[in-house]
């Protein structure tokens, strides 16, 4: 169980801060739900049962974790599919078991991926690039507020490993990757 003021992963809204845990009756059923915003949309109310095991809510990483998952992008990711209906289905069932470690392995090759692809004048398909953004968006925020820094830094730090760790098919291009 949370409790209020714990930052949680929710589901497909990343970060949220849970506000309020209450008691509440919808359609004569009562029933503890957390009250929480994402942390970047205060406006918007999410209410979701205590009890619900259907949506995936993970608190965040602690500073350990965090420190093991940005090393991680100097190892390899994970294997790349090359049929994309198989990628997209592994991938996103990968992303939905909220593992931090292997979601930082798909972008690990997604990354490298587009970077390889950019050195060729070319770009990841639609499906990869949102699958890429939306992942890193939720991760590198959480790194962020876990090791006390912004998500520039830890964009700029990931993006020097990747260009490093890719130098090696095209040292002469990396220059624009890591400023």
């Amino acid at each position: 169980m949370f409790n209020i003021g714990d930052l949680v992963i929710y589901s497909t809204m990343g970060i949220c801060r849970i506000n309020d845990i209450c008691e509440k009756t919808y359609a004569g059923t009562t029933r503890n739900y957390y009250i929480m915003h994402p942390i970047e949309d205060e406006t918007l109310i999410i209410q979701n049962p205590v009890d619900n095991k259907k949506i995936m809510m993970k608190k965040i990483i602690g500073k350990n974790e965090a420190e093991e998952v940005l090393e991680s992008f100097k190892l390899p990711g994970i294997q790349w599919i090359e049929n994309g209906n198989e990628r997209n289905r592994t991938y996103s069932d990968i992303v939905s078991s909220g593992d931090r470690r292997e979601i930082s392995n798909i972008i690990n090759t997604l990354m490298c991926r587009k970077f390889e692809l950019e050195l060729e004048g070319k770009k990841v398909s639609e499906h990869d690039r949102k699958l890429l953004l939306h992942n890193q968006k939720i991760l590198f925020k959480e790194l962020a507020i876990t090791l006390g820094t912004t998500v520039d830094a830890i964009t700029k730090k990931i993006n020097r490993i990747i260009s490093f760790k890719m130098s090696k098919s095209s040292p002469h291009e990396v220059a624009k990757y890591i400023n």
